[in-house]
């Protein structure tokens, strides 16, 4: 079971280490005592980098594994790779716990999970833009941080590819991540899909890039290309005379209508695969095939349940459809974990196993409404019968921009739209 390997940096970086020591690798392999009344709270939760903040989480060596000991008792291991934890074990062994164990280990969120109560939405520190570089596998790293969407990252000696590009205020901080990684011009970038989260950092992020192209080919524009479906530059243009909603300098520069588009970077063959009527109707999601990741938008989240943006084309059926595609694509390595490596558009980095059990999420919530809608009840009454009950405490909100009662209301018009259709 995987670990949030950003709450991992977090709490190494307290105490002057570094996750690369780690390679990046880091599984969930147990805890001590857990309690009885709280089963799987540690599988595959992940706790936020702000939770072991305030938990006081401080690394140790223990028995051979790395471990995090938390101020409120709270203890969970983590196993890296075999050299790496040979390099480390020499700084590790010195900061072992003094004192033994507590046996009443809790996870932060064990007693409204257990509950089934929703979690109320948090909202970053107005300050807190930093943003956080995470090696996946192959050339892909991924970005994370300062509220904003996942960006992907591809590297290598022709330069840099993106995928998303987060929201603008945090373009400064997404250039200085990237230059941590690599020096080589960012020459492509690939939106997801419209929302401003992925693409508001277009126009500053691409504006420090160059395309690959030979002579003066008389191009007005010198900045990295931008990819995307071309319902994203319907979406983000308007018509003459109009006021668009986004900038010029922001917009695609290269669009695709088929099912892919296809190019080959850095050694490695891309695809682009349109998911039709989504999350929104001009999703993307993107597939580096030799480093084996995929890189999939706000199609997989593991923070909410899925935003469906009706206004803009998206449907619960092609949402659960997109995972379907994602689950053709990704292929574990072993007991169904690793493997291929999923980027959500927001959250922890994910696995197969991570996408199939938010697909079931999702059809069996689908199932539970359309058959409230088949028996004719109204909203409200869909509202009351609470079909997310079982999934709330993990992906549930009573605040914020996406709530629980919003996605309800989302999936029920879509279906009642459908089921109306149909008669």
């Amino acid at each position: 079971m995987k670990l949030d390997p950003i709450a991992v940096s977090k709490a190494l970086a307290a105490r002057g280490e570094s996750l690369a020591a780690f390679d990046g690798r880091c599984i969930l392999a147990g805890c001590v005592a857990p309690p009885s009344n709280t089963p799987g709270i540690l599988g595959r939760r992940a706790l936020p980098a702000r939770r072991l903040a305030r938990l006081g989480a401080t690394p140790h060596f223990h028995h051979g594994l790395l471990g995090f000991i938390c101020a409120t008792g709270a203890a969970f291991f983590l196993v890296a790779s075999a050299g790496a934890l040979e390099t480390s074990r020499s700084n590790a062994v010195s900061q072992r716990p003094s004192r033994p164990l507590r046996s009443n280990v809790a996870c932060c969120e064990s007693d409204s999970l257990a509950a089934g109560q929703p979690r109320q939405a948090t909202t970053r520190p107005a300050d807190d833009t930093d943003v956080h570089v995470l090696p996946v596998q192959g050339n892909v790293y991924m970005l994370v941080g300062g509220g904003g969407g996942n960006i992907t990252v591809q590297a290598g000696d022709e330069g840099v590819l993106l995928v998303d590009t987060s929201v603008e205020q945090l373009s400064d901080n997404v250039l200085k991540a990237i230059r941590s990684v690599s020096t080589k011009p960012i020459r492509y970038i690939i939106n997801t899909h419209v929302h401003a989260d992925h693409v508001g950092g277009n126009a500053p992020i691409a504006k420090q890039g160059a395309m690959i192209e030979g002579g003066n080919m008389g191009q007005p524009y010198r900045g990295a290309a931008i990819l995307a479906h071309e319902n994203v530059l319907h979406r983000m243009s308007a018509p003459t005379g109009q006021q668009a909603p986004f900038p010029t300098e922001a917009w695609p520069t290269d669009t695709y209508f088929t099912k892919k588009k296809e190019l080959f970077f850095n050694g490695e063959a891309i695809l682009m695969l349109h998911q039709p009527s989504a999350h929104t109707d001009g999703d993307s999601i993107v597939f580096f095939r030799r480093s084996d990741v995929l890189s999939a938008g706000d199609l997989f989240v593991t923070t909410t349940y899925p935003v469906i943006d009706l206004e803009r084309g998206g449907t619960i059926q092609g949402v659960i459809a997109a995972l379907n595609n994602i689950l053709d694509i990704a292929i574990p390595k072993d007991k169904q974990e690793g493997g291929t490596y999923v980027i959500p558009g927001h959250g922890r980095l994910s696995d197969e196993a991570d996408v199939l059990e938010y697909r079931d999420m999702l059809t069996i919530i689908r199932d539970r409404i359309q058959d409230l809608v088949k028996k004719g009840s109204t909203l409200e009454q869909v509202q009351a019968a609470r079909p997310t009950l079982d999934y709330d405490g993990r992906y549930g909100a009573a605040a914020g921009s996406w709530t629980t009662a919003k996605f309800i209301e989302a999936v029920y018009r879509n279906l009642a739209v459908k089921q109306t259709k149909s008669q």
